[in-house]
């Protein structure tokens, strides 16, 4: 599927960069478009150190190594020149509805018609900038998830009207570079992965806030427990592991699930101000502000390491 194929990125930021770096570790043409040239060179750093950590760790995506991978990448200011010729688009700039709607505009003018148009966002259905373009049933929503390089999740969401000969193509492409595709079978708001996320988060949250556990205890649920647990099972995998099959599960426990659920507060706002500063209080002091940049490459080590054992 690879030869002679271009795949153009649309904005350059981390996230770009890292769909530039996974298509070109596939094989893939890729040009990365931004509006400056400062941006395009940041970007092209950051291209070409995802390379070498792929080829590194032994998780690259195809058959290249780093250094061949990377003479396949170009830049440019111009969409026009971007789009053309690209039988794919990715699309990764500012997370509004506004700018979605005047990016996806342009694009549609500019691209050819069996172009496939797929956007980044984490959170905005595509049926919302998408509707009244020319060839939206071209367009979709192709959601990777943070650090993409060692997380091969992938979520598409069609619009309603987006065709099932995109999907087709959106799930062979990111197959073929390695990444885990999964298909929502229509919109819903924040889509598959933030739902889920949201959910925990608004938990963890009220755990906190009514002084049941702290911070850190809150984290260390998940990654000495839930977390491990659903490296390799998902909770349905686990709850028919956790049994004599899922019905058994919930035969078992389906009457002590809906009391704990029943017992959950209302929806947090997420600014009560209390809240924030305990969360504050315990996450600078274990990690300081001024070590992000560190801990974030932990983080990505240790993914990489988990990311390794899964492949194997």
């Amino acid at each position: 599927m690879t030869e002679n194929k271009k795949i153009a990125i649309v904005g350059s930021g981390l996230i770009g960069s890292s769909w530039a770096s996974l298509f070109l570790s596939g094989g893939y043409k890729v040009v990365l478009y931004d509006v400056g040239e400062a941006q395009l060179q940041t970007s092209l750093k950051h291209v070409h150190d995802n390379l070498v950590k792929l080829d590194e760790k032994g998780l690259q995506r195809g058959v290249l190594t780093a250094e061949e991978a990377f003479r396949n990448v170009s830049t440019t200011t111009d969409l026009a020149e971007a789009l053309r010729d690209a039988f794919y688009v990715q699309e990764s700039t500012i997370e509004t509805v506004e700018f979605h709607v005047k990016i996806f505009a342009e694009m549609d003018a500019l691209a050819a018609p069996e172009t496939i148009l797929a956007s980044s966002t984490s959170t905005i259905p595509a049926s919302q900038f998408t509707e009244h373009l020319k060839n939206r049933e071209r367009c979709l929503v192709v959601h990777p998830v943070n650090p993409p390089l060692f997380l091969p999740l992938t979520e598409l969401v069609p619009a309603p009207w987006t065709s099932e000969s995109t999907l087709h193509t959106a799930t062979t492409l990111m197959t073929s570079i390695g990444q885990e595709p999964i298909r929502l079978n229509r919109e819903v708001l924040g889509f598959g992965v933030n739902r889920l996320q949201f959910a925990i988060m608004a938990e963890a949250w009220r755990l906190v806030a009514d002084d049941v556990l702290s911070p850190e205890d809150v984290d260390k649920i998940m990654s000495a427990g839930l977390g491990p647990r659903y490296a390799f099972n998902g909770p349905w995998a686990t709850t028919h592991l956790n049994a004599f099959g899922i019905r058994d599960y919930w035969k078992r426990y389906g009457p002590g699930a809906r009391r704990v659920l029943a017992d959950f507060g209302p929806t947090p706002s997420f600014e009560e101000e209390h809240v924030i500063e305990k969360l504050e209080r315990s996450l600078n002091a274990s990690m300081p502000l001024d070590s992000l940049k560190t801990f974030m490459a932990n983080r990505e080590e240790s993914l990489a390491k988990i990311a390794k054992l899964k492949k194997e």
